[in-house]
């Protein structure tokens, strides 16, 4: 402990001597503020501030009874559409929806019954080839 001690004092002794100087600091001169330029943005040659579009599909396939559709159309920041589909059950799930920057995105869900003239698949789940035991509950 004492050799720590030792050593630990010559060295505050030759820092205050000035054998051990700190680096020197540099010092410079302040920025210059002022008015500056606007940075130029990149122009992107194909971007459309105003974007439209409109589109839609339509499958029917009888061998599987697969049927959906969807039409959706798009005025600058307005997104309207709907889509259709039969649920598993024979059921037909209709979705309108829109989008815009004030509401943001808003859809209605509507199910329509089976059998108005909706494809229904034709193939029925495969039947079960083995079932296992069920095990009742033992003390």
């Amino acid at each position: 402990m004492a050799s720590k001690m030792i050593v630990f004092a010559a060295l505050v002794a030759a820092a205050t001597a000035g054998i051990i100087a700190p680096a020197p600091v540099a010092y410079h001169a302040a920025p210059a503020y002022g008015y500056a330029a606007p940075i130029a943005k990149a122009v992107d040659a194909d971007y459309d501030p105003n974007p439209q579009y409109s589109y839609s599909y339509d499958v029917h396939d009888e061998h599987t009874g697969d049927a959906k559709s969807q039409q959706e159309s798009r005025h600058g920041d307005v997104v309207e559409g709907s889509y259709s589909l039969i649920e598993a059950d024979g059921t037909r799930r209709v979705v309108h929806y829109t989008a815009d920057p004030h509401n943001g995105f808003n859809a209605v869900v509507e199910k329509e019954p089976a059998g108005h003239g909706h494809v229904v698949a034709k193939y029925a789940p495969a039947p079960v080839k083995y079932a296992a035991p069920a095990y009742g509950y033992q003390h």
